[in-house]
């Protein structure tokens, strides 16, 4: 149980999973995971005898992270301490582990089985926010859960270490659930009770709109498919269709695209090529420090798109680009440096434009996505 100031519940909790373990012959420990309380929390857990371990570095996940290190069980469960969850219900999740699972995760939704008292959770996170994440979950990252944010879970300790966890924060519990799935860990449900917190001196640790914010911006890190490629892509098939329209000067329903189409097309391709690239550029560095599992088809991209093959192909794009760029100079000299028919100069400038601008920064991704693909220690 990670612990910060839960003075007022953390007796009862540890009542509950001491006796859960006792009535059920579980051969257990009870861990407190304590991250600086002020209130007494320490004291209350030495009189219980759960075994305390104080741990300095502030987080959720720092704590979770200690108190899992010094467990020495082959299970572990993990729950607040603020009475919110019922420890009595820990031999459903050790009897899914026994039964061969990797990770088992309560479900206080009713699309899981589970139940919320009233007054237990907020309109907002119970219509919205959690159904929302939860769905994003699971089609983001083909989790097979219903309830990504509640808190009382369960996992073998040797899945933990294989999922090599590194968020200290809140994030820490998104972070297993969506490695829990990219690993292909044998994930199972159960459903559980959710009851109000029984805190009655401080308020909760958990900020609606903040932490709703940290989930979405950490689902996006773990997904360069939907923060950058995508969106790179379409907007690189629009600046095409945009070419495909405005070189020609396509007349379409008494509308005329001309250069200015050719203009907003080329910053499309450029805005959509550099999604891309950030999206090689995340994906590469979230393989390289551990923050998601091995991809094939990375290793596949990276042995296809080599640093030299990058290089020369930006080397053919500025090329090409300079070329039209010169072209442009000497119809231009061709008028005496004169006035000039922009709507025919520019079908050589923007592209030339386009491509010079393309291919100097293929060079420097080609450099950048080598330097971050290197193994290190």
């Amino acid at each position: 149980m990670p612990c910060l100031n839960e003075a007022d519940t953390l007796a009862t909790c540890i009542a509950k999973a001491s006796r859960a373990l006792s009535e059920h012959n579980i051969a257990g420990e009870i861990i407190i995971a304590d991250n600086g309380s002020t209130d007494g929390s320490q004291d209350i857990a030495a009189k219980l005898d759960a075994q305390l371990v104080n741990v300095r570095e502030r987080g959720y996940g720092s704590a979770l992270m200690s108190g899992i290190a010094a467990a020495r069980g082959k299970f572990i469960v993990m729950g607040d301490a603020d009475d919110s969850y019922d420890f009595s219900e820990i031999p459903k999740f050790v009897e899914k582990l026994r039964q061969g699972f990797d990770f088992v995760q309560g479900c206080r939704l009713k699309a899981g089985g589970g139940q919320i008292a009233p007054g237990a959770m907020p309109f907002l996170h119970r219509a919205w926010g959690n159904p929302m994440f939860s769905f994003l979950a699971r089609w983001w990252f083909k989790s097979p859960l219903h309830d990504v944010y509640c808190g009382m879970r369960a996992f073998r300790k040797d899945t933990y270490y294989i999922l090599d966890q590194r968020c200290t924060g809140m994030e820490f519990a998104t972070e297993m659930i969506i490695k829990a799935s990219l690993y292909k860990a044998r994930i199972a449900e159960v459903p559980i009770t959710l009851h109000p917190d029984g805190r009655k001196h401080h308020a909760p640790h958990l900020r609606t709109f903040r932490d709703g914010w940290r989930t979405i911006r950490f689902f996006f890190i773990c997904t360069p498919r939907w923060l950058f490629l995508v969106p790179g892509l379409l907007l690189i098939f629009s600046g095409m269709v945009g070419y495909a329209i405005a070189m020609p000067a396509l007349t379409l329903n008494g509308v005329t695209f001309d250069a200015h189409t050719l203009l907003f097309a080329s910053l499309a391709i450029l805005c959509g090529y550099q999604a891309v690239v950030f999206a090689v550029f995340t994906k590469t560095f979230a393989i390289s420090e551990g923050l998601l599992p091995e991809d094939p088809r990375m290793t596949h991209l990276s042995k296809l798109v080599t640093l030299e093959r990058g290089l020369a192909l930006a080397i053919v794009a500025l090329v090409a680009g300079l070329a039209l760029l010169v072209a442009a100079l000497l119809a231009w000299k061709r008028v005496g440096f004169g006035r000039l028919d922009y709507a025919e100069t520019m079908r050589l400038v923007i592209p030339g434009a386009t491509l010079t601008a393309l291919g100097f920064q293929t060079i420097l991704s080609s450099f950048f996505v080598s330097i971050l693909g290197m193994r290190r220690r």
